[in-house]
């Protein structure tokens, strides 16, 4: 049986793609996707929700884009800076 994950509902309007392309899409996917629930006060989700709505953004695509920034890939990650002074753990010497 075709194991099928679900994500971010297709946007609507005149830039959104048929719903056979958005499912076509999801399984080009670079990477595989994994399901995330958390529980959030009411009030915090009221007004998640209706921000997304103004910006026309799905709270999906905003909790991906901080969790993206929040936890950057290593490899893109900056050096950490230790005051005004740089710090590379890789050539950073004790002494």
């Amino acid at each position: 049986m075709k194991k099928v994950t679900f994500g971010a509902k297709p946007a609507s309007g005149p830039k959104s793609e048929t719903a056979d392309d958005w499912v076509m899409d999801r399984e080009r996917s670079p990477e595989p996707l994994k399901r995330l629930t958390i529980d959030i006060p009411e009030g915090l989700h009221r007004r998640v929700k209706s921000q997304c709505a103004i910006e026309d953004e799905t709270i999906a695509d905003v909790v991906r884009e901080f969790l993206e920034g929040r936890f950057a890939d290593s490899k893109e990650m900056p050096r950490m800076s230790n005051g005004d002074q740089s710090v590379n753990t890789e050539t950073q010497k004790d002494g």
